[in-house]
Formats: C-alpha cells, structure tokens, sequence
C-alpha cells in the first residue's frame, strides 16, 4: 500500500470505527438490557466469564465461537483494567466486542478486494476505499455492529479464512475456517468455497489445454448454449473421475478435507447440523429462498443489476432463447408450488422487517408468489451476468456453494445471506464512480432509517410491559 493510500485508508477506517462508536453509543442509551436473541447469548456469555463452561442454554443453535471470544478478550482486558462487578461481561462490553469485529472486517473487505482485483490497474485506490466503506456498512451487518449477536464475528473469520485461501496459505485458513464454523455451523460451506477456488483454478488450466489441443478457441464457455454445457459437464466427468487428478487435488486440498471431514464426524454424533433446540431450524429444501436471496440481491445491489444496459441486454436474451425462457420459467414454477415453506417464526414475530415482507407482498393474494417469477428470473439472469468476467468453474463452484447455504434453510432470514452476498459483491468487476457512490449513498439512507427505527419508533404487545423495536 503506498504512503497516500495508507494515510487515506487510514482516515477512513478511523472515520467510519468514530461513527460507529458514536451510534455504538446511542443504541445502548436506549437499549441497554438484552435484547431479541442477546436474552439467550448475554447470559450464556456470562456464564463463561465466571467459568461455568459446562452450562449451555438448550434454546441456542450455534456452537460457542461467539462467547470463547468474548470471554478471551474481555477478561484480560478486565484484569488490565481492573474492573470488577457488574461491569465484566456486561451487555455493554460484549456488544463492543461486535464494534472490533465490525472494524476487523472493514479491514479485511480492503484487503480481499486489493487480492482479488490485483491485476485491474485502472481501478484507483480511492474506488477501492469507497467499495470497502460501502461494503462495510452493508445494512444486514452493519447493522448487527451495535447488538451482541453472532454474524460480525462470523463474517470476519470467513472473510479471513478466504482472505489467507487466496494468498496460498490454507493451514491457516483451515484454522479460521474453523473458527468461522464455531460461530455458526453453516460456514462449513464457505470452507468448501475455499477448497473450490483451489479445484475451480485447476480446472480452468485444464480446460484451456484441452481448448487449445482441439484448436476449438471460438466456442466460449460462457455462451451458456446446450451443446457449451454438456461440453463442460463431459469435461468435469473426464477430469474427476482420472486417479491422477484426484490425487493431485487431494493433496492440494487436504486441510479442508480433514476440517470437512471433521464436520461430517459433528453432524453424526451431534445427529445433525444445529445445536440446543432443533424443532425450529429444521433442514427441508427451501428452493425459493435461492429466488428470495436473488431478490435481495437485486435490492442492494441495484446500481450495478438494474440498470437500462442490462434491461435492454435481458428482454434481447429473452427474444433470442424463448424456449430456454419459458422451460426455466416451468421449472421455477413448479419449485415456488411444490416447495414453499412458511416457518411459524416468519408469521408470528412482528419485530423483523421479513414479516411485513411476507405479509405485505406474498400474503396479498395466492397467486403473488407466482407473479414475481419474472423477477426471479431476471434477478438470476442479472446476478450471473455481473460474474461473466469470473471463469466457468469458479461460478459453478459459487453458485454450488450458494444452494447449499440458502436452500436448506427454513426461515426466511436476511442474515443468512450476508456472506454469500458479500463474497458475490467482492467479485464482481469494479462499477464506476458514479454507481459506487450511489450505492454508497443507498447503504447509508437504509443504515440510518432503520436504526432511526429501531431507536424511536417502539411498540408494546398486548399483555406485555417490554418495549419491542423493529429490526433485520
């Protein structure tokens, strides 16, 4: 990093850590008992702090990551400190230990995005600044930065853990990837993202040659035509069934495998993926949440997917490939019919803005759901187009990695698609200036209505003395 970068990324991560801490603030003036799901993860935090570590709250579902953490920097800090009482472990200093994390992944979204567009001289430092604040104050995490919950620190270990994929060292990404799974479970599958980058580069070398021995450059991969897919799909068939190859990626992934490996040894003991009370996170193939992801997606990233190029480019693709259109259109119908479910958490708690979701537009009438497949479409047709400039094999491997985070899952949740949608976004090629600032401006509007919301506009439940706020 050269002197004039550092001295601005600097000031900018001084800036944002300023406002935050000043938000950080305001939000435990207001609330400062536990709220939501801190009622299960302040006490058993606690807990640990005064050495109980065999007590465990039976209605928590992630593994301890979130409060070994805690409890590793807040009592040193203590001892240094001096502090006694009351003020150990409060939910004050364990919702701070969010504020670190919240700064230790601005860090690393500049740091993984330097990596990953290293070999786009046009872009200048100031554009990456600007996409690492912007991305840093993604309203669903940002968000999470002022209570004591668990998706900053899960960020922050899975962004690292890719971060260290990327530049080769994969022990230690192993190790964070670790980490990030004793956070919450399902970041299992950004471990095997990070395997796939090894196997997805591999691939792509592999398939070059074989272009090249069959003299065949003028068919692209990404033409997306039948005859492209079965190449590719005869391709992989070819290469991961050859002894030779197998062992070659072995012995490039095996940290992962051992981890993964590890994970299959958890599941069968443990008898499954979640900890503490199963009966609400029960697995089922969810395929609309891949349609709901998709949509948010578009939402937040609506500067670079919706624009007039790209609606002009999809109603040209429609025109072109009717049939294809109309047999994903089948497809997508049959999935919304046959496997739409309605968790009673979406349906009974009103204090998250996915209840007034489904509430305000899927239970207007039966047929809505139907009537946004069109969007879905182009959502998905939006989505894949902005990673065209990604190899073949490194999207199937996201797109593969995608299904199997958000399909399982349930309960319509917006945290669930934090990660898949920041990896997304940290691919994707550099926008202008314009469409960054936009975006930026779009994060900071929603960033301050919601906490704006959460703030002042409270309501009670009949029969109920608490005051509830409205959050992700």
């Amino acid at each position: 990093m050269e002197r004039s970068a550092a001295y601005g990324f600097s000031a900018v991560m001084s800036g944002a850590f300023l406002l935050s801490c000043l938000l950080f603030a305001a939000v435990n003036r207001v609330q400062r008992g536990p709220y939501m799901d801190e009622a299960f993860h302040v006490p058993q935090a606690r807990a640990y702090c005064q050495g109980r570590f065999l007590q465990w709250d039976p209605m928590i579902t992630t593994l301890p990551g979130l409060y070994l953490v805690s409890v590793g920097i807040v009592k040193p800090v203590a001892w240094l400190c001096g502090w006694t009482g009351s003020v150990v472990c409060s939910t004050g200093m364990l919702r701070f230990i969010n504020l670190l994390f919240s700064a230790g992944n601005l860090y690393l979204l500049y740091l993984l995005l330097s990596k990953i567009h290293q070999k786009n001289k046009a872009v200048s430092g100031f554009q990456r600044m600007l996409s690492t604040l912007t991305l840093a104050m993604f309203p669903t995490l940002y968000f999470f930065t002022f209570l004591y919950y668990t998706d900053p620190g899960s960020v922050f270990f899975t962004l690292f853990a890719y971060l260290m994929c990327l530049y080769g060292n994969h022990k230690t990404s192993v190790l964070l990837g670790f980490c990030g799974f004793m956070f919450r479970q399902t970041n299992i599958v950004w471990t095997v993202f990070c395997a796939g980058n090894i196997v997805a580069e591999k691939l792509n070398e592999a398939w070059k040659t074989e272009l090249q021995k069959k003299k065949d450059e003028k068919i692209s991969s990404r033409k997306g035509s039948f005859s492209d897919w079965m190449r590719i799909l005869q391709f992989l068939i070819k290469y991961l069934t050859s002894p030779k190859n197998l062992v070659t990626l072995t012995a490039l992934t095996w940290p992962y495998i051992i981890l993964v490996a590890g994970f299959c040894v958890f599941v069968f003991i443990n008898g499954g993926i979640v900890v503490g009370d199963r009966s609400s996170h029960e697995a089922c193939l969810h395929f609309p949440q891949l349609f709901y992801f998709l949509s948010f997606a578009v939402f937040f990233s609506f500067p670079h997917l919706v624009t007039p190029s790209k609606i002009k480019k999809f109603l040209l693709s429609l025109r072109k490939h009717p049939v294809q259109y109309s047999l994903i259109t089948a497809i997508s119908l049959f999935l919304i019919w046959k496997f739409t479910y309605v968790h009673k958490y979406l349906l009974a708690d009103n204090r998250h803005y996915t209840f007034y979701v489904w509430r305000k537009v899927f239970q207007r009438h039966e047929l809505v759901k139907y009537l946004l497949v069109p969007v879905y479409i182009f959502s998905c047709w939006s989505f894949a187009d902005t990673l065209k400039s990604k190899p073949i094999f490194w999207i199937l491997m996201y797109f593969v990695c995608l299904l199997a985070v958000t399909v399982p899952q349930k309960l319509l949740e917006f945290r669930y698609f934090i990660l898949p949608f920041l990896i997304y976004r940290l691919n994707i090629p550099f926008p202008s200036l314009y469409r960054q600032l936009l975006e930026l401006a779009f994060y900071i509007a929603v960033n301050a209505i919601t906490l704006y919301v959460f703030l002042n506009k409270t309501f009670q439940w009949p029969n109920s003395d608490e005051i509830q706020r409205f959050m992700w």
